[in-house]
């Protein structure tokens, strides 16, 4: 998990300064909407969409954007759509498990683009639960090191249920229950611990090892997915060494 951790993490710091920003914005936007569908539109009673709006907000989506879509999501202002979430089990190059999770209002047109980006791409669509039950729910909250060593670090969250911390080169990744993300992420916050993103998160329980061939197969894959309008969120269990990581990086 550690090299699929690392390098969603290096992905998420290009990102908002990349070509695909308007992209990224888009689905923040949804994510913040559906929370403030789910568990209404106030944020201190609603963990979700404070997390939601968190995200946004660190990865620069204008105050604006995400105050209409908390009213969007609320009922308080027109326009929200009947977002629902599918989730898609697949293959990917190599034997590797992919959960592609969809925020969409036509489930026709996600599950053709799923299939499509798959089948072109190395990929196979699976049948439910084929894949699904290689992943556990868990919390992870990622947190940038900016001098933070990792005692300090465990010092503040243990007692709140974390239930590892690992190191991801230039951050941390605190991994819990999903219950307890929360109570982890007040933790930080009394500590006076900045985070980059708190969520719910599905983790592989066994990884695949991956070359440089296979490596570079799967993140072409996973770039094609990300850019379906429908696709969300997207977990896999490959596992990339730094030496793999430096190789492709260059």
């Amino acid at each position: 998990m550690s090299g699929h951790s690392k390098w969603a993490t290096t992905k998420h710091k290009k990102a908002v300064i990349d070509a695909k920003r308007g992209k990224m914005f888009a689905k923040l936007i949804k994510n913040v909407e559906v929370a403030a569908r789910t568990g209404g539109g106030d944020p201190a009673g609603n963990p979700t969409l404070f997390d939601a709006i968190q995200k946004a907000k660190k990865s620069s989506v204008p105050n604006d954007n995400i105050d209409r879509a908390v009213k969007r999501g609320s009922g308080l202002e027109a326009g929200g759509a009947d977002w629902q979430t599918i989730m898609y089990e697949g293959y990917g190059p190599n034997g590797v498990a992919i959960l592609i999770e969809c925020l969409t209002d036509n489930r026709n047109r996600a599950a053709t683009e799923v299939r499509t980006a798959l089948t072109r791409n190395g990929g196979t669509f699976a049948d439910a639960g084929s894949v699904s039950y290689l992943f556990n729910r868990k919390g992870v909250v990622i947190v940038p090191k900016a001098g933070l060593s990792e005692d300090d670090l465990m010092l503040a969250v243990l007692d709140a249920g974390a239930e590892e911390i690992n190191d991801l080169g230039d951050s941390f990744e605190v991994v819990s229950e999903p219950t307890d993300l929360v109570p982890v992420r007040t933790s930080l916050q009394e500590a006076g611990i900045e985070y980059d993103s708190a969520e719910s998160s599905l983790v592989p329980t066994m990884t695949v090892p991956v070359d440089e061939d296979a490596a570079r197969k799967v993140f072409k894959l996973i770039d094609v997915l990300e850019d379906c309008d429908d696709v969300q969120n997207i977990y896999a269990n490959f596992d990339v060494s730094d030496e793999v990581m430096a190789a492709i990086d260059a």
